[in-house]
């Protein structure tokens, strides 16, 4: 049987681990700079289309002002008064 001592098993252990540890790096910056880019493009989409709704909704209100402006303003042949011929209903 291999006797090992657990003082020297922890030693290798943290001594593996830290060179393991050793060879992480770090995010490099360019995933920083197009991150922020990506999220500066996406504020201007959602302010582009904010724009876009907006500008459609007060076009679509004008013109339908304007539609509303340019019905004649007399009373049509539905509401002329009375109906000429009385309908007998015996």
């Amino acid at each position: 049987m291999n006797h090992t001592d657990p003082d020297r098993t922890e030693r290798e252990l943290a001594e593996a681990l830290a060179a393991l540890a050793g060879g992480v790096q770090a995010a490099p910056d360019a995933y920083r700079t197009a991150r922020g880019e990506w999220l500066r493009r996406e504020r201007r989409r959602r302010l582009v289309l904010a724009v876009l709704i907006t500008v459609v909704f007060a076009l679509a209100t004008l013109i339908g002002l304007w539609v509303l402006n340019e019905a004649p303003s007399d009373s049509g042949v539905i509401f002329s008064g009375l109906p000429s011929v009385q309908v007998d209903t015996r």
